[in-house]
């Protein structure tokens, strides 16, 4: 049987569609208004192009070697401890997991299109009390939501590689970035543009501490969607005598650009309507639909846009999530893709339902433990203990556990030059950034 393979342009689309998801429009700009803008926007630039670059085109050559899932690609490299390797693989599981509280936060995604179409809230405090109630009261418009979302994802991920994968990418992608460059174009008529600016490229550096390094290191995996797997299972679909550097570059390049682009347009919104940066998480569900409504009528249409904006960005990143696994069940287990998509499906729409009920007033308290319900539980351990063990693995795995002849091999026409310097941040630099990272976030720096 024929096996499917992205076209070069399809995987950048897809690695892209990976990399670009609710951690750019949503969290970027937030995160940067939390530390001060400009110092924080260096930073983060340094740490993708340090740490975050080396690792993708790591994880992209486990995945182009191995060319099957993660389990049995970590095996089949490995020249010694085949039998221990394997279990490297099962990183996947972090996409599988993030994805139970993904989809839910889609599903909120999906609802705000639908509202923004009748009604935005006059003021922040009643973008609040809307989204809170919500939130702790309103579990059927969440579960119906969250049920579209789950059926959107796991449909797509039936129709596989080519006729799935690649296609919602080449869609959904080139559509995504037409809406933003629309409303960025918009934001630069607007006389707070110039403000914005000033905030995402003129740094203080005085609000800058060792947190803001290790929240810059972390954000950037995960908005590269690195260490659960996902780019090494679409790298095993590439075509053969791929540039794998060329394709990770444009991966980065998209994906940061991205991030600055909904940055600048976010920040320029927020100051023309007399609100400020530093709003937290609550800036894209509470604080821009009270400064949409200021807009007046147009404010209805770039809410839709925003947020629909939001929910290609996160429907391309959620199949990315979740496809890892549904590749080792059917390289392991000989499942169809049918069988393998669907009980995946049920894997995070299931607890996506735990999820939702440990917010829920009245189920609260029977779902959460040690200060954190059910929802922050799952979205911490991924965060703080399995995107950056991933990424950990994967640079002793390539710097120090695969023959260095093999990996220049490959890597050095690539490469270059830059062949020595990626491989020595690959080594000494990027496990102990991400040993650092993992320890910060646990709290025990």
């Amino acid at each position: 049987m024929k096996i499917a393979r992205f076209s070069r342009i399809g995987f950048i689309l897809a690695a892209a569609g990976s990399a670009v998801g609710l951690g750019n429009i949503w969290k970027f700009p937030y995160i940067a208004g939390e530390y001060g803008g400009g110092a924080f926007v260096l930073v983060y630039l340094f740490t993708v192009l340090l740490i975050g670059f080396s690792i993708m085109i790591a994880e992209m050559l486990i995945g182009y070697m191995g060319r099957k899932d993660t389990v049995t690609s970590f095996e089949t490299l490995a020249p010694v401890n085949k039998h221990l390797w394997k279990y490297a693989g099962f990183q996947g599981l972090a996409g599988l997991f993030i994805m139970i509280f993904y989809s839910v936060v889609i599903g909120w995604i999906f609802h705000y299109i639908v509202t923004s179409l009748f009604t935005l809230p006059a003021t922040v405090k009643e973008a609040e009390s809307i989204f809170t109630r919500m939130l702790h009261s309103d579990f059927l418009t969440q579960l119906f939501y969250h049920s579209l979302a789950f059926v959107c994802i796991t449909y797509v991920l039936t129709k596989g590689i080519k006729g799935g994968i690649e296609k919602l990418n080449m869609v959904l992608m080139p559509l995504l970035m037409i809406i933003l460059v629309g409303m960025f174009t918009y934001a630069t008529t607007l006389g707070a543009f110039s403000r914005a600016v000033e905030f995402m490229f003129y740094p203080d550096w005085g609000k800058i501490n060792s947190d803001a390094f290790v929240t810059a290191v972390g954000h950037a995996f995960f908005t590269l969607s690195l260490g659960m797997g996902a780019i090494m299972t679409y790298s095993a679909s590439l075509e053969k005598n791929s540039n794998i550097v060329k394709s990770a570059f444009w991966v980065v390049f998209l994906d940061t650009t991205i991030a600055i682009i909904a940055g600048l347009m976010l920040f320029t919104f927020l100051y023309e309507y007399g609100s400020g940066p530093a709003k937290g998480p609550g800036l894209v569900f509470i604080s821009l639909p009270a400064v949409f409504y200021e807009m007046g009528i147009i404010g209805n249409f770039f809410a839709v846009l925003f947020f629909i904006a939001l929910a290609f960005a996160g429907l391309t990143s959620s199949v990315s999530l979740v496809e890892p696994m549904v590749q080792y069940f059917i390289d392991r287990f000989s499942w169809s893709r049918l069988k393998a998509s669907i009980m995946m499906g049920l894997f995070f729409y299931l607890l996506g339902i735990v999820a939702i009920l440990s917010n829920i007033d009245g189920f609260a308290k029977y779902l959460t433990w040690g200060g954190k319900n059910f929802f922050d539980w799952v979205d911490y351990i991924t965060a703080a203990i399995m995107l950056p063990l991933g990424g950990l693995i994967m640079a002793v795995f390539v710097g120090f556990v695969i023959d260095k002849s093999k990996v220049e091999s490959f890597m050095k026409p690539q490469l270059g030059f830059a062949f020595e310097a990626w491989y020595f941040s690959l080594r000494y630099i990027t496990p102990v950034a991400m040993f650092v990272v993992m320890l910060s976030l646990m709290g025990l720096l």
